[in-house]
């Protein structure tokens, strides 16, 4: 009915642009094959590339066609050289991994020569201004390379992938006129029709996200030091929308990967000789598979005793303790790590797993962001501070030996100097061996943007941000003096960097360790001793601590 309405319309276009003198029998002539033209021309589904079903014409013969928009020669590399620059949390790294795979599948080269590349791609971050500023620097830096090369060499492309370019979007487009693709996280698929486009000589976009992605059948080309080591995306967004935070914005809502495409890449990992893998996720620990249907009961999701969120209580699905269940038992001889976990997210059930099962490392990052009640409150973070030092209690009785790290923020808005030192006296009650600190950076769409003031002057959030970092690092040392002295199972890396006669690597509490490259006994071989090389357990003596 619509095509019809449509029709007569042109119809009546066409009758007043004819000229008067034209016979009725010759305007009806014209009018019935400008109709003909259109109903045998493309249909709207025809400039959708994908389509299953209506993506096909119909000739006057009766032969079926089928139209695409961009054919998949065109989107083949042709042995162009891209460069990578990555930025911010090992998820980009882990971004960088699959973009590579991705172009790699289609004809692309990789190169770590910058002045070679064809294509530059910046993988970003945009959890702080500082961040940013630097991807606006090195674009400046880019933009002159890439007026140099229009002179001498086939034209550079230069695309930002990741947070940063789903945060600002057609900002950076318009800002920076030499940025040829934008490409969000849940985008890279996409990156070899982007380039294409690119290739045109239009700037190209696509930053939609997505409920579904996980890029479950894209195995990442992994760049891991020595290929001894090796981070597994099991997760992707954030749905806990802390008040401070872009995370969801820029990543999206949570949706897991499926359990069987994890243990898939862990097994081939495992075969290829990599000896410790970190599951990765914006909040890995909250994982919930829901992609077979014998995973979806009734059972509530279990949360640290104390804890809430700002959303509805979650049931069904495969959790995080039984993936790390799963994951363990692929190959008893290595190790396992996840990062980034949220608080809320640490049943007994997980924590008694991580105790009995030898391969999984005792360390666990528990990001506080405060010590104070009132200002977590604020951040939205669903607990105060009496039940995070309850939890904290709690994994020490489960796992006495256990190492703790944490993230820190110096003055959110409305944090007072009681505030401040609520948040040392914290730093100091648990000892953390590792921290992340940082002063507080107002970002856009976020709760605190649009509902809280950023109050607290400049001077003050470095002030304290200092005092944070000297007290942290005083217990810090404290803590890892206690293991001077003691025997440590250490996963050697490489070489130290501080000199060719040392080694280093790390315990299974994730503690950088330093020592001689010497000779050890070795058992069942022709000699009494063998070298230690990467990716070899040594037994280490700690003999004296942090400085």
């Amino acid at each position: 009915m619509v095509w019809q309405t449509d029709c007569r319309r042109c119809e009546r276009t066409i009758c007043r642009l004819l000229p008067c003198f034209v016979t009725s029998r010759e305007r009806r002539t014209t009018v019935d094959k400008f109709k003909s033209q259109i109903s045998s021309g493309p249909s709207f589904q025809d400039f959708i590339k994908g389509v299953s079903v209506n993506n096909k014409t119909y000739a006057a013969d009766g032969e079926c066609e089928e139209h695409s928009y961009l054919s998949e020669d065109l989107e083949m590399g042709n042995s162009r050289k891209v460069y990578f620059e990555t930025y911010g949390c090992q998820m980009n790294v882990n971004d960088t991994d699959i973009a590579w795979s991705i172009l790699q599948r289609k004809g692309y080269q990789r190169t770590v020569d910058l002045r070679e590349a064809d294509v530059v791609l910046l993988v970003t971050c945009s959890i702080r201004e500082k961040a940013e500023q630097t991807i606006w620097n090195r674009l400046q830096e880019l933009k002159a390379m890439k007026k140099r090369r229009l002179k001498t060499h086939t034209p550079m492309k230069i695309g930002i992938l990741g947070c940063m370019a789903e945060r600002l979007k057609t900002e950076i487009l318009e800002r920076e006129k030499l940025v040829d693709v934008l490409a969000g996280p849940d985008a890279y698929r996409d990156l070899p029709r982007l380039l294409t486009v690119a290739d045109g000589g239009q700037q190209a976009s696509n930053v939609l996200l997505s409920l579904e992605e996980t890029y479950a059948d894209v195995m990442p080309v992994h760049h891991a030091p020595q290929g001894r080591s090796a981070f597994v995306s099991i997760m992707r967004g954030c749905d806990n929308m802390c008040s401070y935070c872009i995370v969801p914005f820029t990543r999206g809502r949570e949706r897991s990967r499926p359990v069987s495409s994890i243990l898939e890449e862990v097994r081939m990992l495992s075969e290829q000789g990599v000896k410790e893998v970190t599951l990765l996720g914006q909040n890995v620990n909250s994982y919930r598979d829901t992609s077979e249907e014998q995973f979806c009961s009734s059972d509530l999701t279990q949360l640290s005793r104390g804890f809430k969120t700002v959303y509805r209580t979650k049931q069904g699905g495969l959790r995080f303790s039984d993936l790390l269940d799963r994951v363990s038992r692929i190959d008893p001889d290595m190790r396992i790590r996840f990062t980034s976990p949220h608080p809320k997210d640490f049943p007994d059930e997980v924590l008694h797993l991580i105790a009995e099962r030898g391969n999984i490392c005792q360390q666990i990052h528990l990001p506080a962001q405060s010590g104070s009640s009132k200002v977590l409150e604020a951040m939205r973070r669903g607990y105060t501070r009496e039940a995070y030092l309850d939890l904290v209690k709690n994994i020490k009785a489960i796992m006495p030996e256990v190492s703790l790290s944490s993230d820190f923020i110096s003055g959110f808005c409305g944090e007072t100097e009681d505030d401040h030192q609520q948040t040392l006296s914290l730093i100091r009650e648990v000892g953390y061996n590792v921290g992340f600190l940082f002063a507080y950076s107002m970002r856009k769409k976020t709760h605190a943007f649009h509902r809280l003031q950023d109050d607290v002057p400049a001077e003050v959030k470095q002030q304290r941000l200092a005092e944070c970092i000297r007290v942290f690092r005083e217990e810090a040392a404290r803590v890892n003096a206690a293991l001077i002295g003691s025997m440590q199972l250490v996963l050697v890396e490489g070489e130290s960097k501080r000199s060719a006669k040392d080694l280093c690597g790390r315990t299974d509490g994730n503690m950088k360790v330093i020592f001689p490259k010497e000779d050890v006994a070795a058992q069942n071989a022709e000699s009494n001793t063998a070298p230690v090389n990467a990716g070899d357990y040594v037994l280490v003596k700690v003999s004296f601590g942090y400085r």
